[in-house]
C-alpha cells in the first residue's frame, strides 16, 4: 500500500486505507497553497489536490468497511469517517486557490462588454440618459489613467457612450496586464466595471416610468382637446379618437402598456375595426393564447404568416374558436388552408362543418369543388349543405355552379336558394355575362 491507497488481499477482502498519509500529504497541499505567490505556484497546488482526491476516491478506510457489517442500532456510535474531514480540507484549499487567482483582464472586458450591452439594448428615459454618459465618462477617466490612452469625447447620447466604452475595451484586451505583474492596474478596472454596471442599474429606464407618464412622454395625450380630457379613463378616449384618425402607433403603444381588461378590450376593438397590418406582431401573440378576438383581427388584417398559428386551431374541441379560426382562414384567403380546412368538412358538429364550407368558399381554390360537392349530396344537415352550395357559388366556375345548380328542386329551401344562383350564374355565363371568378373575400351571409 502506497500513498495511503488500500489493496485487495488474497482472500478478496479489502485491505482498510491508512489515513495517516493522507493528512500528511494534505497539510504538505496547504503549505503549497499558503506560499503561492503566482498563477504557477497555485497551478502546482491545485495539481497536488487533484492526485490527492483521485487516490482518495480509490480507498477504502476500516470504518467504511465496519458500517457494512454494522447493525442499525449501533448508529449512536459510528466512528468517524476520515474521509469526511479530508474532502472538507479538499473543498476548502480549493476555495482558498480560486481566492488567490486572478484578477483576469477577462474578467474587466467581460464586465465592460455587459455594460456596453446594456447601454444598447435599454430604453432609457429623458433623464437617465446624462446618468449613462456619467457613468460611462467615469470608467473612462479611469481607463485613461491605467493605460495612459486617450479615448476624447464620451459624447451626448447612450450609442456614443457605447462606442466609447467598446474603444476601451479593446485597448484593455490588447494591454498585455497578466495578474502575477499587473495585479493592482486589473483590480482597479475590474472594481471601476463594477462600479460601471451598478451605476448602469440605477440610471432611470423608461420602463420605471408610471405608465401614464410614459405614455405622457410619447405625447400619447396630445389628441385630447379640453372638453374631453375629462372624460374617465383619458385613456379610452384617446384610443378612439385614434382609431378615428387611422393612427395605429399610438394604439398599439397602449396595448402594450395598459393591461386592465377593460382597456385590452376596447384597444382590441379598436384593432378589429380598423385591422391595421402594423398591429400584425401584436396580435399573433395574443391570438397564440387562444384569444377568439385576436383570432378575428387576424383573419381582418389578412396577412398570410398567420394561417400555420391558425392551423392548430382546427379540430381541438373548441367549437366557438375553430368556427372563428375558419372563418380568418377564409378571409386570409391563402389557398394552402385548403387542404386544413376541407379536413374539417367531416367534423362532427355541424356549426363546424359550416363553418369549414363558407371557408372554402371565401379561400376560392377549385380542389375543394369535389369535397364541397359531396357534402352538398350527403350531410345530414340542410345549413351545412346550404353552405357548400354558397361556397360553390363564392369559388364561381362552370364546373362549380354546375354542381350547386343541380339542387334547384332539394327538399330544403335554403339549399335550393343557393341552387337557384347557380342557375343564374350559369345563364348569365351562357349569354356572355361576365361573372367573377373566384371572388375575394365576400361578405359572408
Amino acid at each position: 500500500m502506497s500513498n495511503g491507497d488500500s489493496d485487495d488481499s488474497d482472500n478478496g477482502e479489502i485491505d482498510p486505507a491508512d489515513p495517516e498519509p493522507f493528512e500528511s500529504r494534505l497539510d504538505e497541499a496547504t503549505q503549497a497553497v499558503e506560499a503561492a505567490e503566482t498563477e504557477a505556484d497555485l497551478d502546482e497546488a491545485e495539481g497536488l489536490l487533484d492526485d490527492i482526491e483521485s487516490d482518495l476516491d480509490d480507498v477504502t478506510f476500516a470504518v467504511e468497511i465496519e458500517d457494512e457489517t454494522d447493525d442499525e442500532d449501533d448508529e449512536d456510535d459510528e466512528e468517524e469517517n476520515p474521509r469526511d474531514e479530508f474532502e472538507d480540507r479538499l473543498s476548502s484549499l480549493g476555495d482558498d486557490i480560486e481566492d488567490q487567482r486572478g484578477p483576469y483582464v477577462e474578467e474587466v472586458t467581460d464586465a465592460v462588454e455587459s455594460a456596453e450591452s446594456t447601454i444598447t439594448s435599454s430604453q432609457w428615459a429623458d433623464e437617465g440618459v446624462p446618468e449613462v454618459i456619467e457613468a460611462v465618462e467615469s470608467y473612462v477617466d479611469t481607463a485613461t489613467v491605467v493605460l495612459s490612452g486617450s479615448y476624447g469625447e464620451t459624447g451626448e447620447t447612450s450609442e456614443a457612450a457605447a462606442e466609447t466604452l467598446s474603444a476601451v475595451r479593446v485597448e484593455i484586451t490588447d494591454s498585455g496586464f497578466h495578474p502575477d505583474t499587473d495585479e493592482s492596474e486589473i483590480r482597479e478596472l475590474l472594481e471601476s466595471a463594477e462600479d460601471l454596471e451598478s451605476e448602469l442599474e440605477d440610471a432611470t429606464l423608461f420602463g420605471d416610468l408610471e405608465i401614464r407618464e410614459q405614455l405622457r412622454r410619447e405625447g400619447f395625450y396630445d389628441v385630447l382637446e379640453s372638453e374631453n380630457r375629462k372624460d374617465f379613463p383619458p385613456e379610452w378616449t384617446a384610443v378612439k379618437l385614434y382609431e378615428k384618425r387611422g393612427e395605429v402607433e399610438p394604439i398599439l403603444s397602449a396595448f402594450d402598456k395598459l393591461d386592465s381588461d377593460f382597456m385590452q378590450e376596447n384597444i382590441l376593438d379598436a384593432l378589429e375595426h380598423i385591422a391595421p397590418e402594423e398591429a400584425y406582431e401584436e396580435v399573433q401573440g395574443l391570438a397564440q393564447r387562444r384569444n377568439i378576438q385576436a383570432v378575428r383581427i387576424l383573419g381582418r388584417i389578412g396577412d398570410e404568416r398567420a394561417c400555420s398559428t391558425l392551423h392548430n386551431f382546427l379540430g381541438g374541441g373548441d367549437v366557438k374558436l375553430e368556427k372563428t379560426t375558419l372563418r380568418a382562414l377564409g378571409m386570409i384567403g391563402n389557398e394552402d388552408s385548403a387542404e386544413e380546412v376541407v379536413g374539417r368538412l367531416g367534423a362532427d358538429n355541424p356549426e363546424v362543418r359550416s363553418a369549414a364550407a363558407r371557408s372554402l368558399g371565401l379561400i376560392g381554390d377549385t380542389r375543394a369543388i369535389d369535397p364541397l360537392s359531396d357534402v352538398l349530396s350527403a350531410d345530414s344537415e340542410d345549413e351545412v349543405r346550404a353552405s357548400a352550395a354558397w361556397a360553390l357559388n363564392q369559388i364561381g366556375t362552370e364546373r362549380a355552379l354546375d354542381a350547386a345548380a343541380a339542387y334547384t328542386d332539394d327538399r330544403s329551401y335554403i339549399v335550393q336558394t343557393e341552387a337557384e344562383k347557380a342557375a343564374s350564374g350559369r345563364v348569365r355565363r351562357a349569354f356572355g355575362a361576365v361573372v367573377p371568378c373566384t371572388p375575394r373575400r365576400p361578405v359572408l351571409l
